[in-house]
């Protein structure tokens, strides 16, 4: 098994921006290293403290991915951290060969 990690920021703090953004990152994880739903065990992701409208895990249920099970969590308060912040930890059940660990907008600063 490997695991895959993925950001995305500054997401403002609304349902529709959380949840698409979400939806922008885990589809571009998923094509940047080639994978299908069936290759996913789980998804651990993340929200800065300023995001509280909506629970990113929820766009894997609206990109019809209703076998992965997902769970979120507030990531700790880190003086400095970026503002609007998802963090996504994707688990696979294939041996990659190679990792492409994605960071969008903002998020590419981490």
């Amino acid at each position: 098994m490997k695991s895959i990690r993925g950001a995305i920021a500054v997401v403002e703090n609304s349902e529709e921006s959380i949840i698409d953004a979400s939806k922008r990152l885990i589809l571009e994880i998923l094509d940047k290293n080639n994978l299908i739903e069936d290759d996913i065990v789980s998804a651990l992701l993340t929200v800065t403290n300023d995001l509280n409208a909506a629970f990113p895990a929820k766009a894997f249920r609206e990109l019809n991915m209703t076998s992965v099970s997902a769970l979120d969590a507030l990531a700790p308060d880190i003086k400095n951290d970026l503002s609007g912040c998802i963090r996504v930890q994707i688990l696979v059940s294939i041996d990659l060969n190679k990792i492409n660990h994605i960071y969008l907008d903002e998020a590419k600063n981490l």
